[in-house]
């Protein structure tokens, strides 16, 4: 089994726990999911320690304990993460984070839109995109945000494998196309 395939049984495991009765959000999870990924991600040492054989499970859990303690992480988010740890699972952990965003997504209803812009967007035009993909897709949108300046103005919208295109640069393109079709 590949490893895409195993971080999605293992978020698929997750989000079967956090959207049932265990009194967290899908946001808390991703949240300290994240938080934890990220200090994991910052130490080369703590990678080799959580991830080699050569270190039990049990002293790998007493580092991942107090680094979750610190990190004021819930309950589940720490069992969690001692089943990664325990079934050595630990170096998946950024695609079961990605994996379990989508599921949790899936089962909540909303639509995961990935939108690019050539500048920054303010939170007034985040609000109004968002609303707009919403009425144009009929789904709840739960929208992430980048910045591409060779878009050179304008914004790219993808909800799954649709593509919404406002920028310059694709208009461009557009007229280009059809310049070379007429020819």
């Amino acid at each position: 089994m590949n490893q895409t395939a195993v971080a999605t049984r293992y978020a698929n495991a997750l989000a079967d726990v956090v959207t049932g009765e265990a009194g967290i959000r899908v946001e808390t999870a991703l949240g300290e999911l994240r938080a934890f990924e990220n200090v994991l991600r910052s130490s080369a040492e703590l990678q080799n320690v959580l991830s080699t054989p050569a270190v039990p499970p049990s002293r790998k859990r007493v580092v991942a304990g107090r680094i979750a303690g610190a990190l004021g992480l819930s309950q589940v988010t720490r069992n969690f993460l001692y089943v990664l740890i325990d079934k050595r699972r630990i170096g998946l952990l950024n695609g079961i984070i990605e994996s379990f965003e989508t599921v949790a997504d899936a089962r909540l209803g909303l639509a995961r839109a990935d939108v690019t812009s050539a500048g920054e967007l303010s939170a007034s035009q985040r609000e109004a995109l968002r609303a707009q993909l919403e009425r144009i897709s009929g789904k709840r949108i739960r929208a992430r945000y980048g910045v591409d300046e060779a878009l050179i103005g304008g914004l790219v919208a993808r909800i799954g494998s649709t593509v919404y295109d406002g920028s310059v640069r694709g208009q461009l393109d557009a007229i280009g196309r059809r310049l070379s079709t007429e020819e």
